[in-house]
C-alpha cells in the first residue's frame, strides 16, 4: 500500500505485484480534509482512511513518501503530521513500513529520478493498464509509490539488511550483486541528486 501524505488530499494507493513484477490495481482513493477543521480532527479523519485501508485490504507492507524541505513550512509541517498518522496507523497495524523518497519513486516507475508528474502519472496508467490516469494526482502519486516499493523492496524501517542497494548521502553506491536495469536507474538518479545537493532544496540558494 502507498501513501502520498498531505492534510488537504491524502492518497492511498494498493496495488498487487505478481512474481513477474506486472503490477495490478487493487484500490485507490483520497481521504480529504476541511480547513475548517482543527488539525488534530483532520489528521483523526486521515487516520481513519488509512486505518479503514489497511483493515479491508491487508496490505503486506506499506510505504509513504519522504518530506523534504520546502518553501512553505506550514506545509512541510502539517505534511510531517500526516506522515506521522500513517506511522501509527501501520504500527498499530504490525505491519512493515518503508520510506521512499520522491526522486526513488520517479526513478522506479519512469526510469528517471527528475520525470514530471505527469510523466509519472502516465506510467503509474501504463503499468497498471489503466484506461484514464487516476485523479487527482494525489491518487496516482500513491500508487506511484506503492509500485516502487512492490518493485524495490528498499526503504524499510527498523532494518538493517533490508536491500540490496544503498545509496549514501554524499551520493555513493553500495550494492549487493548486480544490478539489474530499474536498479541501476534508480542508483544512478539517487546518486546525481545527492552529489549535487538536490536532496535539500535549500543547499540550492545563492
Amino acid at each position: 500500500m502507498g501513501i502520498d501524505p498531505g492534510i488537504t488530499r491524502c492518497g492511498i494507493g494498493v496495488v498487487e505485484v505478481d512474481p513477474s513484477r506486472r503490477a495490478h490495481l487493487v484500490h485507490v482513493s483520497v481521504a480529504r480534509t476541511g480547513t475548517a477543521l482543527a488539525t488534530h480532527f483532520r489528521l483523526r479523519t486521515i487516520a481513519d482512511a488509512i486505518d479503514a485501508a489497511i483493515s479491508t485490504f491487508h496490505p503486506e507492507v506499506v510505504a509513504i513518501e519522504r518530506v523534504f524541505a520546502q518553501e512553505n513550512l506550514q506545509s512541510v509541517t502539517t505534511t510531517m503530521q500526516v506522515m506521522g498518522a500513517a506511522m501509527v496507523c501501520t504500527g498499530r497495524a504490525g505491519l512493515p513500513m518503508a520510506v521512499h523518497t520522491p526522486s526513488e519513486v520517479k526513478a522506479a516507475v519512469t526510469g528517471s529520478g527528475t520525470a514530471g508528474k505527469a510523466q509519472v502519472q502516465h506510467m503509474v496508467a501504463r503499468v497498471l493498464g489503466l484506461a484514464e490516469i487516476p485523479r487527482p494526482a494525489d491518487a496516482a502519486d500513491a500508487l506511484a509509490i506503492a509500485i516502487c516499493h512492490a518493485w524495490r523492496g528498499t526503504g524499510l524501517l527498523g532494518s538493517r539488511d533490508d536491500s540490496e542497494v544503498s545509496v549514501s548521502l554524499s551520493g555513493k553506491v553500495s550494492a549487493r550483486g548486480e544490478l539489474t536495469p530499474a536498479q541501476r536507474a534508480w542508483v544512478d538518479a539517487q546518486a546525481a541528486q545527492r552529489r549535487t545537493g538536490a536532496v535539500d532544496p535549500r543547499l540550492h540558494r545563492g
